[in-house]
């Protein structure tokens, strides 16, 4: 299966469409930011502050 990637600005509502289409075309959504959270053990924000974006 193929993956769809959106990509756009801060608050441009990525996750709201990206949840809904994977649920119409029954695939798996995954939320980057989240995923990269849990990884790296704190927020973006954080992130962004320390790394700059």
């Amino acid at each position: 299966m193929k993956n769809i990637v959106l990509v756009g600005f801060m608050g441009t509502g990525k996750s709201a469409v990206g949840r809904r289409l994977a649920e119409k075309l029954g695939m798996e959504f995954v939320e980057l930011d989240a995923e990269v959270e849990a990884k790296e053990g704190i927020s973006i924000k954080e992130i962004f502050e320390r790394y700059g974006e």
